[in-house]
């Protein structure tokens, strides 16, 4: 039986290696709630990606799609359907069904590649980003009014950190795909 030093002591150690930080030193403080703060943020971002995707008759992967055709284009390299599917996850035949679907309701359209006349490219369709950027248009002025409260040297510090942050997620995320999936409990007969 556990005494309650003892009690105590475990979930001091959970708190302190678990999700939850110990906040004994300033440092641990902010990082406590930098730590709260991202997760809040990314629970509120996907709400809000969801409450896009459930005015235009989107799923989850959907407008995972879309987010990633309009980051490769952001970059300046359109993605191809089958970096696509690597990005999503998702098998040729998913992501044929799944481009197929964005470009019947207008989001996104195909291109071949000027180059190369094989390669197919994504692109947002104007109808897309139209009503992409009605929806997001609000919440972009809310961030630029945010960012305008920080001088340049703060955004290069929050830049730097943001980038290792997403970086250090995807590698996770990554590692978390890779990872051998348990074989589900088998069904007694009886």
């Amino acid at each position: 039986m556990l005494q309650p030093d003892d009690d105590r002591e475990k979930r001091r150690n959970v708190a302190a290696h678990g999700m939850y930080r110990r906040r004994d030193t300033r440092r641990e403080q902010l990082v406590a709630e930098i730590t709260n703060n991202l997760r809040r943020y990314s629970v509120d971002a996907q709400h809000v990606g969801h409450a896009f995707a459930g005015l235009h008759g989107l799923n989850a992967t959907d407008l995972h799609a879309l987010i990633a055709v309009m980051d490769a284009e952001l970059l300046g390299d359109p993605i191809t359907p089958g970096r696509l599917g690597e990005q999503l996850n998702l098998s040729s035949g998913s992501v044929t069904a799944l481009i197929d679907r964005l470009e019947r309701a207008g989001h996104i359209r195909r291109d071949r590649d000027a180059t190369d006349r094989r390669k197919v490219l994504l692109h947002y369709a104007d109808r897309g980003a139209a009503l992409a950027m009605e929806f997001f248009q609000p919440l972009g002025s809310r961030t630029d009014a945010v960012m305008a409260g920080f001088g340049d040297d703060e955004l290069e510090v929050v830049h730097r950190f943001m980038a290792a942050m997403s970086a250090s997620l995807r590698e996770h995320r990554d590692a978390v795909r890779a990872a051998p999936r348990p074989e589900p409990p088998r069904r007694a007969n009886g």
